[in-house]
């Protein structure tokens, strides 16, 4: 759509609005901008705003009113009511990706799914920098969409993680690879139902093309279900069986489009979960144009993504992980079937409504005690209570000083939380930082 002269309200100014408050003034829209937080508390947004002249009003109902246009950045949960009387009035409402979508040069990978993303996502990116490739990787991570228009070419390809959040406000939104790599319950409080979470992600396969491909877990039954509903040619993956068209485990080799890519022991990351990600990794630079001997070559110098069972230390003969990304039960699952036992698991922060009883077996196997903390402390040690001894210890500090003073050799204290982080956090990520700062803060024993 034609921007110019046209009245558009930005919603949230965090990345992703900044980003698109400044798409959007570059291309003549008489913007204005808003935040449930005023502007003291958006780092750097009072300076994007007042270089670009763009007014802002915290957030009421009546900054919704006369304008053509509203973009929402992913954290703003599209049925506000004063959006429902927007769309009434004929506004315009779409998120950061939709508006950046039709300005993209080259070509689109799209990466969903409740775990794994980032992981995919940087893999991709990745093997295709590695082969020669152009790429660029935003999107969830990284770079807002938005500001990967101007540097995107037409012989490049982009490479997007994408969330529920920022998936279910697009109509047009093309990827040309579309990647779901696992649907599990996740953002319950946003989206209210699993079945609204589910449908949210599958809209990336809904807005595909013939000619273009959707690579789908096989072993998933939400994201079997996205084949019905797609233009696109389904290509599988699985880590427990044969698929055709795509990529499948058999014993510890990974197999290509019916050939031997690599033997699992290669890849450097550990998690079966991950020998998933490679799997969906491959299929997506397959079509992407890069040589499966190129392929296996780059997932060999691929190594974790920070956040995302991380290595940070061994001290004492106890390892330290940090997988802060780990922000649902699912992905804590993944986490757990990674070790083979003596964890000192460290869980907790704010509560997304999920359930944490599908954690009792696996801990019971493999955990010497789980560490509570946060606000979703007591949910979690009520569901939990009877499998695993449960240690009350508030902060991430404590649960830290408690699984190092009473782990011993061969041990592992993981921070796997099953929740998000902002009540104590400002994000997964600090909270990550945080955890590596206390870890290496310690010092040995004896």
């Amino acid at each position: 759509m034609e921007f110019a002269g046209i009245n558009a309200l930005v919603v949230g100014l965090k990345k992703s609005g900044m980003a698109s408050a400044e798409f959007l003034a570059k291309r003549g829209a008489r913007v204005r901008s808003t935040d449930i937080k005023p502007l003291d508390q958006l780092p750097g947004a009072a300076e994007l705003l007042e270089r670009l002249e763009i007014p802002f009003a915290q957030q009421t109902p009546e900054v919704f009113e006369g304008v053509d246009l509203i973009v929402l950045s992913p954290d703003v949960p599209a049925d506000l009511p004063p959006l429902e009387e927007a769309r009434r009035r004929g506004a315009r409402v779409i998120g950061e990706v939709e508006l950046a979508g039709p300005y993209l040069k080259g070509r689109t990978i799209g990466i969903t799914g409740s775990n794994g993303k980032t992981t995919t996502t940087s893999l991709i990116g990745h093997i295709l920098k590695e082969a020669g490739v152009p790429v660029q990787v935003g999107g969830n991570i990284g770079f807002a969409v938005t500001g990967m228009v101007e540097a995107s070419r037409d012989d490049g390809w982009n490479v997007l993680e994408l969330s529920s959040f920022q998936l279910e406000t697009i109509s047009e939104f093309r990827a040309h690879i579309g990647l779901a790599l696992n649907v599990t319950q996740n953002h319950l409080d946003r989206h209210h139902t699993f079945e609204n979470y589910a449908a949210a992600k599958g809209r990336l396969f809904e807005t595909q093309k013939a000619g273009d491909f959707a690579v789908l877990n096989a072993e998933d039954p939400v994201c079997v279900k996205y084949a019905e509903h797609t233009a696109a040619t389904p290509l599988w993956f699985s880590s427990r069986r044969k698929v055709t068209p795509g990529a499948h485990l058999c014993d510890d080799q990974l197999v290509l489009d019916g050939k031997l890519l690599m033997t699992a022991g290669e890849i450097p990351i550990r998690g079966r979960h991950n020998v998933e990600n490679v799997l969906a990794a491959a299929i997506a630079a397959a079509r992407a144009g890069v040589a499966p001997e190129a392929i296996a070559a780059a997932v060999r110098t691929f190594h974790a993504v920070e956040h995302r069972l991380e290595f940070v230390r061994n001290l004492s003969g106890i390892d330290f992980y940090n997988d802060s990304k780990a922000t649902s039960v699912d992905a804590t699952l993944k986490a757990l079937e990674a070790f083979p036992g003596g964890l000192w698991v460290i869980l907790g922060g704010k509560d997304k409504g999920l359930d944490y009883s599908a954690l009792r077996e696996p801990l019971a196997a493999k955990a010497r005690a789980a560490l509570l903390i946060g606000a979703a402390a007591a949910k979690i040690g009520r569901q939990l209570d009877g499998a695993v001894p449960l240690v009350e210890a508030g902060t991430l500090g404590a649960a830290v000083d408690y699984g190092y003073r009473n782990g011993g050799a061969g041990d592992t204290v993981l921070l796997a939380p099953a929740c998000a982080s902002f009540d104590q956090f400002r994000s997964f990520e600090h909270r990550g930082e945080v955890f590596k700062q206390l870890v290496n803060q310690l010092e040995p024993k004896g």
